[in-house]
């Protein structure tokens, strides 16, 4: 029976051994990330602090925790080592994670990974005391857990700080906006050229990337005592191994007397190999991140500043603490002695753990001052063989320039020192941090050019001059967005008779990329009126159709254009179709909004109609296809000059979290549309401030009032014979 029961055992160490393989492989993804983004604090991306890792990390460490079951072979004992370890790895590189959550979520995640790590201490000093655990690693255990409770408590007092950090950084980067926007006058951005777009989003990529939680967090001394507790582990780990294999011979599996293999058999060798591997990959980030602090810290070594700041715990550490001691408890108690005795004890509880941050802070910052002490003689003698490599670069470079007798040329960039955010006493930015920074944001935008709309972008040169089909395409005065009239227009000519396919394929791939920066701009700046939430959706839902089935809300417009009717059959139908659709879902409870997408669909149709008539040009039926392809061009080109204020609206986001992720956004879009903006600024734009030009009604009033007569919706590129459609406007 016995047998029968374990027999399961070796099952469940591949099932430990495979979720320390998740966590293994999470962490070497953090690390690739880290080198392919040239960020060697290395970033939690794929490994953060959440119930689904600390659930798996649980499992990772079963071994620590089985009291029943007897482990003396050599095998059984380095696996329980090895997943202690593997417990600081982890911890080391959920540090900076911490700092990206709101506080009750870093809360909840502190707790949770403390009832882990408290289990797993206590557990370890029961086998101990019990002898479960031999007495030949007992050392190595004993240092391993005191490792472990240390960096748990550093991590603790941490993440009081994160919130307090934030507040500082989130001061300094408004001042820093408002610098910039008075200086760049950021209301008229739609007359920014692209150097000086480019350079608004360089400034706000170093403020997004320097203020960044897990970036502060990442070169704080706190890290740097984690980084350095990791490798102490580790090597602690590898020291045992070594010396069991030369005591023992065969270090994995050795005969040792008379000791039976334990219940989990084969698959500790399994678990003990794959945590080894995880604690390899794992102690990566937490070097380079104690390798990043002292490159910060190396300038106050230098200033002879260090032995002041190591006295000095900035008030940013115990902030947070102190408010708590000030705020009173939101407890109703009764009795005035009862709270007294709850706010006393509080007040001493919170003395303690003051004076807790202050030895902590004060012993992280010997540890890191003792390590640059250690340090500096290799990056004295680094940066020594640099500066000489670089003093003979120039002067080579120097005698070219004299043998060759052609003046240099030196391009002046951009300084971003100043918008460097950081907190007090904290050291210099590194100048090549710095550069690998302006670097990246580079890099970007020349991904975000290799992604240009092409076909857009060879719609867009079709447009007029003066946009004037942005007020052609329809007679009413009812309310728009920019993507119901692209949309309407786009199932109008698909649905004409001979129009060619390559044409509308390539008119459907151009739309297609316009409304995803018509959406941008929708979603960036058309703030007032909520009822227009419905109608875009509804848009949305139309083009899927029109994109992918060629159908309009389940019409078949391609079918349509095959019946061999007229084009003005065919306008005819399309007006009948939209109106009998309107009444349709007039009806419907469930299809209000789609109402005015039938509804737009009538009057435009209507519209183009009634100059189809009223038309004596012989071409007329030839240029259609091109005349709407046109007016399409124009409501998207009008739509696509608002692209500069979304662009620096994306770069400035309030949300510290989400900052990183806008500016690369942003980024991304000035290199997509480059060329696009460069076709619009030699468009004649409307008279309009920044907030009208975001919206399509704005413009339309706006050319109406300079130029009530027909607009002629002809391409600033196409001379006047090639048969213009004049699209009457009815008063």
């Amino acid at each position: 029976m016995e047998k029968k029961i374990n027999s399961p055992m070796p099952w469940i160490g591949m099932y430990i051994a495979a979720a320390s393989l998740v966590c293994s492989v999470a962490m070497a993804g953090d690390v690739i990330y880290g080198i392919r983004h040239k960020k060697l604090w290395f970033p939690c991306k794929f490994f953060t602090m959440n119930a689904a890792s600390l659930t798996v990390l649980a499992v990772a460490t079963k071994l620590p925790v089985d009291l029943t079951t007897a482990m003396w072979r050599q095998t059984d004992r380095l696996a329980k080592l090895s997943s202690t370890v593997f417990v600081n790895t982890v911890m080391g590189n959920f540090l900076t994670s911490f700092a990206s959550m709101d506080n009750n979520a870093s809360l909840m995640n502190v707790v949770a990974l403390g009832i882990l790590v408290i289990t797993i201490i206590v557990n370890a000093c029961i086998q101990m005391a019990t002898l479960a655990i031999n007495f030949s690693i007992w050392a190595e255990e004993i240092f391993v857990i005191s490792c472990m409770l240390f960096s748990f408590v550093t991590l603790s007092f941490s993440v009081l700080t994160v919130p307090t950090t934030k507040r500082c950084l989130e001061l300094k980067y408004d001042r820093l906006h408002k610098t910039i926007s008075n200086g760049e006058k950021l209301e008229k951005t739609e007359k920014l050229i692209d150097q000086k777009l480019k350079e608004v989003v360089e400034k706000y990529w170093v403020m997004a990337e320097t203020s960044s939680p897990q970036f502060v967090m990442a070169r704080s001394v706190t890290s740097a005592t984690s980084g350095i507790i990791c490798l102490l582990t580790a090597l602690t780990l590898t020291e045992v191994e070594i010396r069991m294999r030369l005591v023992y011979g065969d270090a994995w599996n050795p005969p040792i007397g008379n000791c039976i293999d334990s219940n989990y058999r084969w698959s500790t060798s399994w678990i003990l190999w794959i945590q080894v591997c995880g604690v390899a990959m794992g102690i990566v980030a937490p070097a380079f991140r104690w390798f990043t602090t002292i490159s910060f810290n190396c300038g106050n070594l230098y200033s002879g500043s260090h032995l002041k700041e190591l006295k000095l715990v900035e008030e940013y550490w115990i902030q947070r603490l102190i408010e708590c001691k000030e705020r009173p408890l939101p407890l109703r108690i009764r009795g005035v002695k009862c709270r007294k005795l709850v706010e006393d004890t509080k007040k001493l509880a919170l003395d303690l753990c003051i004076e807790v941050q202050y030895g902590i802070v004060v012993a992280n910052k010997s540890v890191l001052f003792i390590s640059i002490i250690f340090i500096l003689p290799f990056l004295s003698c680094y940066y020594y063989c640099k500066r000489l490599n670089m003093n003979l670069m120039s002067s080579f470079r120097a005698s070219s320039n004299h043998e060759s007798s052609e003046p240099e040329t030196s391009g002046t960039e951009l300084d971003l020192s100043d918008y460097v955010l950081q907190l007090e006493g904290e050291g210099k930015l590194p100048s090549r941090i710095l550069k690998n920074l302006a670097h990246e944001v580079n890099q970007v935008i020349q991904m975000g050019r290799s992604q240009n709309p092409k076909y857009l972008t060879e719609l867009l040169r079709k447009s007029n001059d003066s946009f004037k089909g942005v007020a052609g395409f329809d007679s009413s005065e009812v309310q728009n967005c920019w993507t119901l009239p692209v949309v309407t227009l786009t199932s109008i000519a698909i649905a004409l008779p001979n129009a060619e396919i390559r044409p509308v394929e390539r008119l459907i791939s151009s739309v297609s990329e316009g409304l995803s920066y018509a959406r941008l701009v929708e979603k960036s700046l058309c703030t007032r009126g909520d009822d227009l939430l419905g109608i875009k959706h509804a848009v949305d839902v139309t083009w899927g159709g029109i994109e992918l089935y060629g159908k309009w809300l389940d019409k078949d417009f391609r079918k349509l254009s095959l019946e061999g009717k007229t084009t003005k059959e065919i306008l005819q139908t399309l007006t009948d179709i939209a109106e009998k659709t309107t009444i349709e879902f007039q009806r419907s409870t469930t299809g209000r909004s789609k109402v005015v997408v039938a509804t737009s669909m009538h009057r435009i149709s209507r519209t183009i109609l009634k100059d189809y008539e009223s038309s004596t040009n012989a071409h007329t039926d030839d240029n259609l296809f091109d005349q709407l392809s046109i007016m399409i061009a124009d409501i998207l080109g009008a739509c696509l000059t608002n692209l500069p204020r979304v662009i620096v609206l994306k770069c400035y986001c309030s949300a510290i979290e989400e900052r990183e992720k806008s500016v690369r956004h942003a980024a991304s879009l000035l290199g997509e549309t480059e060329e696009i903006l460069e076709i619009l600024r030699r468009r004649q734009l409307p008279n309009l401030s920044g907030d009208r030009a975001a919206y399509i009604d704005e413009w339309r009033a706006f050319m109406k009032q300079m130029d009530p007569p027909a607009i002629v919706a002809s391409s600033n590129n196409e001379t006047a014979a090639s048969g213009e459609l004049h699209i009457a406007v009815d008063e």
